[in-house]
């Protein structure tokens, strides 16, 4: 009996080194769960904003193409975003834009640019949240550049406005 009770303390002292082992164990991968949780956010909103910026442009092709269709004097942009899906001004099918896209940043419908005659000339996210991309923009997204550059911490991606201008008078669209 006494030889039972010597071999079970001697069994007790190593279990709390294990413990400790196992404690150590579980920190570790807390840590590295944590930090693959960051890199995967990274990873999602760099995706997330790829996809604002190709929707952006997808829709300001569209307010273009919508535009450029009537003839130069009776040239205005859509009263919706629902005119880029079915052009009111043909008689048959005109679509500028296949479906309506949802704002991958917010989840939301993006939300319309208002034109000086009325109508919209082009849409913009609805989060305030800040962007991530700052630089190495295309070329029709340049001013988000400058934009980012003048605003610094304050700049949202609402303040990324995907618009259609006409060229000025003389210059071919």
């Amino acid at each position: 009996m006494a030889a039972n009770i010597a071999r079970g303390r001697a069994l007790a002292g190593q279990g709390g080194f294990s413990y400790l082992l196992v404690l150590l164990m579980v920190a570790v991968a807390g840590v590295g769960l944590a930090a693959l949780g960051t890199v995967w956010a990274s990873a999602r909103q760099n995706d997330d904003e790829a996809q604002l910026l190709h929707i952006g442009q997808q829709y300001r092709q569209a307010i273009r193409s919508y535009y450029l269709t009537a003839p130069a004097p009776q040239r205005r942009y859509p009263a919706s975003l629902d005119d880029l899906l079915k052009d009111p001004r043909t008689p048959g099918l005109l679509r500028h834009l296949r479906r309506p896209w949802l704002d991958p940043v917010s989840g939301l419908a993006l939300v319309p640019v208002p034109a000086a005659d009325g109508g919209i000339m082009g849409v913009r996210s609805a989060s305030t949240a800040r962007p991530r991309k700052t630089a190495g923009f295309d070329a029709a997204d340049a001013a988000f550049e400058a934009l980012a550059e003048l605003r610094g911490d304050k700049l949202a991606y609402s303040d990324w406005e995907f618009v259609y201008l006409p060229p000025g008078p003389g210059v071919r669209p």
